[in-house]
């Protein structure tokens, strides 16, 4: 597949994993390429987590499914009957999970490039986690995205440190197939809307 190839076959997978393993080389080489994300002031503030520990896994499932009640209990009506169809994660299904983190105080205090724009760091780990799925779609491997977590939950079943972020837990993993159109739009959720709709020139347009 060629890069193009790899960005629009890319999918956030539900219930595709198989449970295989993950060849050691192919890990190795999603993470180097999550390693070599662009990042302001050359800080590299991520780190990644890989979980394979079956009851750390079940304990952070358990607490998924909590919040994904707690978001159903707001739905009504149509949207409560759409999201009911809707599988959230693969935390149990996928071989391993990697969970990208976010060091704010890595190459402080003064780091070159964010000082205007404080979150410059946190999208530095957005183009680490895009780099991961990209390499992981070229692998023939699956990736999904939990979001359904609250942060404090994950640093303390993750002995995650005080100030550092957990900022996207991955489940990752050999699947069946990649659907070619996103869950969200086959189960009627949210329809994408076409490129023309999001280019502005020179200013933003009505």
């Amino acid at each position: 597949m060629n890069l193009y190839d790899v960005i629009h076959r890319r999918r956030d997978v539900r219930a595709e994993f198989t449970g295989a393993p993950v060849p050691d080389d192919a890990l190795a080489r999603i993470l180097t390429a999550a390693h070599a994300a662009p990042n302001v002031g050359h800080t590299q503030p991520w780190d990644f987590i890989l979980v394979r520990d079956p009851e750390t896994r079940r304990r952070f499932h358990r607490h998924v499914r909590e919040e994904r009640d707690t978001f159903a209990a707001t739905l009504d009506g149509p949207a409560a009957e759409r999201f009911a169809r809707i599988k959230i994660d693969g935390v149990l299904e996928s071989t391993l999970s990697v969970v990208v983190t976010y060091d704010a105080a890595r190459g402080g205090p003064a780091v070159l490039g964010r000082h205007a724009i404080a979150d410059a760091g946190l999208y530095s780990v957005c183009l680490a986690i895009q780099n991961l799925w990209l390499a992981a779609t070229a692998e023939g491997l699956g990736v999904g995205w939990v979001s359904f977590y609250r942060e404090p939950f994950v640093a303390g079943l993750l002995g995650i440190p005080a100030g550092i972020r957990p900022v996207a837990w991955l489940c990752l993993g050999p699947v069946s197939h990649l659907e070619g159109v996103p869950d969200l739009v086959r189960y009627g959720w949210r329809a994408g809307r076409p490129l023309a709709a999001a280019v502005h020139v020179d200013r933003w347009s009505a």
